[in-house]
């Protein structure tokens, strides 16, 4: 199941794993400005004349409709790049997210065109879905296969990084958006200008298409073969589900804190909407120095350790999280988002590696890409909206650090049952 690294120069494996970085980078950022917008505006915009909560739900459910369709964009991207090689997937993941990220930036809101926007919007949702349901395998395949002997943890994080540098990204511009416009200006226009940001995402794609080149082992035709994705649920069905099962932690508690809390922080605590957005800039941030360390760690002591310590803090830290922002302190609140931030990133940072050592290579895009998508769903997608019906019914955010709790035990559980595959590849 290992992948062969002899024959990688380190140039080349470095401009893969950048590009891979960059793609990631882009492609997130294009995926998680929605989530900002759906935490701060789209209630208002898409869903007017209901209740704040109803609006809110109803804004959370669209974003979480994106979830809904990644498994599908991990599927048909995982088919074709399992068949044709990784780049092409790739390149073709990006430019779907730029078209569908900016449309959503020059959709009609409910005040001119009715019950056709919110539709538009789930419709340009779906897509930004697949889209990043293909990219994730893409990027992080690239990186991966493209790595020298015994850095197969390091150099996928570099894909992984994309997810914090994006929601960076994102956050950065909305706070500078909000900076320079009065709040009815940015329920008004100020919220599309990320969304049209976004067409810079072609620009990376042609560089990706134009100068990145696929793996070695994926330049030589694949032969005649079934659907990957067939086999890979036909010989490989405990490999998905484990790796679906071990990442929903990781999941539900990045987007309960990157997305519900500001929400939570901003309607129901009355904190400034430019001080949340802080508090999760800066935890978001602190991700991307520590993603590689804990990747490169696992690539001396093992993936499944490494992702346990990170499992068993979540689970612990995630009660503290809730007390120290609703003491209304930014400070203190920034400090409770980075440590469980940290703990978030011990497990995403030798994720990529995990997950591609648990398949074959010729099965590696669809199996990776299917387990990883189907957690996102369950765990991730509608996280913010679970957080929402938890504290509406039980009026206490413990509820919710008890939910995250149990997923992190579930995790525990799936991971005993998964093969750690670094030693084999630590070897050759």
């Amino acid at each position: 199941m290992s992948v062969s690294s002899s024959t990688v120069s380190p140039t080349r494996g470095r401009k893969a794993a950048v590009a891979a970085m960059a793609a990631a980078s882009i492609e997130w950022y294009d995926f998680f400005i929605y989530a900002t917008a759906a935490a701060l505006v789209f209630g208002k915009v898409f869903f007017p004349g209901v209740s704040p909560v109803s609006a809110i739900l109803a804004s959370f459910a669209t974003f979480g409709v994106g979830f809904a369709a990644r498994p599908l964009g991990g599927v048909v991207f995982g088919h074709f790049g399992d068949k044709l090689g990784r780049k092409p997937m790739l390149v073709a993941s990006l430019l779907l997210m730029a078209v569908s990220t900016t449309l959503i930036g020059l959709l009609p809101t409910y005040a001119t065109i009715g019950v056709f926007a919110p539709f538009a919007l789930v419709l340009l949702r779906i897509c930004q879905g697949l889209a990043i349901g293909g990219q994730w395998g893409g990027a992080m395949l690239l990186a991966i296969e493209s790595a020298p002997p015994g850095k197969r943890g390091l150099y996928g994080s570099f894909a992984q990084v994309g997810v914090p540098i994006g929601m960076v990204l994102g956050n950065t511009v909305f706070l500078v958006v909000a900076a320079f416009v009065s709040p009815a200006q940015f329920d008004a226009w100020g919220w599309r200008v990320p969304f049209l940001l976004s067409s810079v995402t072609a620009l990376v794609a042609f560089y990706v298409h134009r100068r990145i080149d696929d793996p070695h082992e994926y330049t030589q035709p694949p032969g005649k073969r079934r659907s990957p994705v067939i086999e890979v649920v036909r010989q490989h069905p405990k490999a998905v589900l484990f790796a679906s099962s071990v990442y929903i932690v990781l999941s539900a508690a990045f987007y309960i804190l990157a997305a519900g809390l500001l929400d939570y922080g901003t309607r129901t605590l009355g904190i400034p909407k430019s001080s949340m957005l802080l508090a999760v800039l800066v935890s978001v941030s602190s991700m991307v120095l520590t993603l590689p360390l804990f990747a490169a760690l696992s690539d001396r002591v093992g993936r499944k350790p490494v992702f346990a310590v990170g499992a068993v803090a979540t689970g612990i830290s995630i009660f503290a999280v809730f007390p120290l922002v609703e003491t209304l302190n930014v400070g203190l609140a920034i400090l409770g988002l980075v440590i469980t931030m940290t703990t978030i990133a011990m497990m995403y940072g030798p994720q990529a590696a995990l997950f591609a050592e648990m398949f074959p290579a010729h099965l590696r895009y669809s199996g990776a890409s299917l387990g990883y998508q189907i957690a996102n769903v369950i765990g991730g997608g509608f996280a913010p909206f679970v957080m929402v019906l938890l504290l509406e019914s039980t009026g206490s955010s413990m509820s919710v650090a008890v939910y995250v709790a149990v997923l992190a035990v579930i995790a525990l559980v799936a991971l005993a049952f998964i093969s750690d595959n670094h030693e084999v590849e630590a070897r050759q």
